[in-house]
């Protein structure tokens, strides 16, 4: 055991939920202050926006005496993806599109040293932002998170096996790609899509899984809460500042003059 507590994982385990907004841009300033908003992590959002592995350490060092930790979303589920945002410090990975066991198994294997995984020992950058610094392998073992997105039907289907994969600490469910996988474009409120993200909550329970998913407003943590699940990703920065305009302008009369989008991309 070694001193540091990830605080997202001791909230977890408290029964407490996570709330992470989502970066999307290579801004360090609003990074940096979206630290100190209240949200328990950022979610770095390497996937789906044009975030740079520069940007990722910057921020790191950036928001070392700050209170959200960081946690990167990576494109693929690749051994060698993991490793470069790992070695920039981040205390979690988000791995998109977990389907099978075997890259649920390689999502795991990525983010630990051997003899349990396959994580090289290059981690001199990221030792030296990390809060136990003398001790980083057996703390970034303990404590770096491992968070695997369920977004299609194919890994509705082997949840089981998912589930079971010992060393996953998040099932996420990615439900706008799950409602496309299922033939539905996105919509929501299906009674298919809600059976699918029933069968994911349930295995998570039987695993001992947290359980994620989106929640673009305090009214759906809340709500979704009720059904288990304690980690949330919530809306990005630029999200922020349409809410913040709302909140502004419409006591004033004032209408946007483009219609609004969702926030959470």
């Amino acid at each position: 055991m070694t001193g540091y507590k990830n605080p997202v994982k001791a909230r977890l385990e408290a029964g407490e939920f996570v709330l992470g907004l989502t970066v999307v841009s290579n801004n360090l300033e609003t990074a940096a202050l979206a630290a100190t908003l209240g949200f328990h992590f950022l979610w770095v959002e390497m996937e789906h926006a044009p975030v740079s592995l520069e940007s990722l350490r910057a921020l790191v060092l950036a928001k070392r005496a700050l209170p959200a930790v960081v946690f990167a979303r990576v494109p693929v589920v690749e051994t060698w993806c993991a490793k470069r945002v790992l070695d920039q410090g981040v205390a979690g990975v988000i791995f998109p599109f977990c389907s099978t066991p075997e890259l649920a198994k390689t999502a795991v294997a990525s983010c630990r040293y051997p003899p349990v995984g396959n994580r090289g020992s290059g981690a001199g950058l990221a030792s030296i932002t990390w809060p136990d610094q003398e001790n980083y392998y057996d703390s970034a073992d303990e404590h770096v998170m491992v968070v695997c997105v369920i977004e299609q039907a194919s890994a509705v289907e082997r949840i089981e096996e998912i589930a079971a994969m010992s060393g996953i600490d998040v099932l996420f469910i990615g439900t706008s790609d799950l409602s496309f996988s299922l033939g539905l474009r996105g919509r929501q409120n299906e009674p298919r899509l809600d059976e699918a993200i029933e069968s994911v909550v349930a295995a998570a329970r039987r695993h001992h899984k947290y359980l994620g998913r989106p929640a673009g407003t305090a009214e759906e943590v809340l709500r979704y809460r009720q059904q288990g699940f304690q980690f949330f990703q919530s809306v990005t920065e630029m999200g922020l500042m349409e809410l913040g305009a709302e909140a502004i302008l419409r006591p004033l009369g004032i209408k946007r003059p483009t219609p609004g989008r969702d926030m959470l991309y």
